[in-house]
């Protein structure tokens, strides 16, 4: 987690395997390593995890686009880095902040509505991003699967997002036979939100993330920080937690401001 007290910073670093911009509250995050299928070796990780850390703690921005260069979204780990080998590239002099495990944290705590842009085949750890994004489209042509079964390998670290979107015999049955599933089945299933044409994507994530930034940015993190921590409580003390949480809520200057421009019949003002 991101010590609430810490200034981080985009000057000076150099992003080797990730492209980033902020425009308009919305934060987009480009995995570029399409030679090697945006596989995501310890470079690439590392700076995920800062660049989700940043955007968690950077007032201006409300969302979060997760995108990708090249024919593929993500191929999963680098099978060659997983098992020893040397990783190859330009050095990054983005901090250390974690290991890949991580991501799923990250991503899950971040508390900000994250929308993964999907453009293509999503294999593997890939699975772990678009799990644990809040919002996922994809073109209707791409195509999903855990194929580690057929490497020997189990997707140990996708099951705790894979079973939070997904029914469990679909779960297992996706992950224990290693076969892929069409972007229409993804839908079905709850893995992504909507499969679209390939020239439709782009306006669905932007009009989406141009939404989701148009909405009170306190609440809202404070809200899905709410979501994430009911997900393993009981109902009844669910509750009065959330209780709590109303309260604090109607106290936030976000609902001062939502329900001072609803009396004066204006659009509210969350800057």
């Amino acid at each position: 987690m991101t010590d609430n007290n810490e200034t981080l910073s985009l000057e000076g670093l150099t992003f080797t395997t990730i492209k980033l911009e902020e425009k308009d509250h919305i934060f987009t995050i480009t995995l570029n390593r399409p030679e090697a299928k945006n596989a995501i070796n310890p470079i690439m990780s590392n700076e995920l995890i800062y660049a989700f850390d940043y955007a968690r703690q950077t007032r201006s921005i409300r969302v979060v686009v997760l995108a990708a260069e090249g024919d593929i979204f993500c191929a999963g780990g680098d099978l060659r880095t997983m098992s020893g080998g040397k990783v190859d590239g330009p050095v990054s002099n983005v901090p250390k902040r974690g290991e890949t495990d991580e991501i799923s944290l990250k991503l899950r705590h971040m508390n900000k509505p994250v929308i993964a842009r999907i453009q293509g085949p999503v294999l593997a750890g890939a699975l772990l991003m678009v799990c644990n994004a809040t919002h996922a489209f994809a073109v209707d042509s791409a195509h999903f699967s855990a194929p580690e079964i057929k490497r020997g390998i189990w997707p140990f670290m996708v099951m705790a997002g894979l079973f939070r979107v997904m029914g469990k015999r679909q779960g297992l049955d996706f992950i224990m036979r290693g076969e892929r599933i069409s972007a229409a089945d993804a839908v079905q299933t709850g893995l992504i939100n909507k499969a679209v044409p390939a020239d439709e994507l782009d306006e669905t994530v932007a009009q989406t993330a141009k939404q989701l930034a148009s909405l009170a940015p306190g609440t809202m993190q404070m809200g899905l920080a709410a979501y994430n921590a009911i997900e393993d409580m009981d109902f009844d003390p669910a509750l009065p937690y959330l209780r709590e949480q109303l309260n604090e809520c109607l106290k936030s200057e976000d609902a001062r401001e939502g329900i001072s421009a609803f009396l004066g019949k204006r659009e509210p003002n969350w800057d």
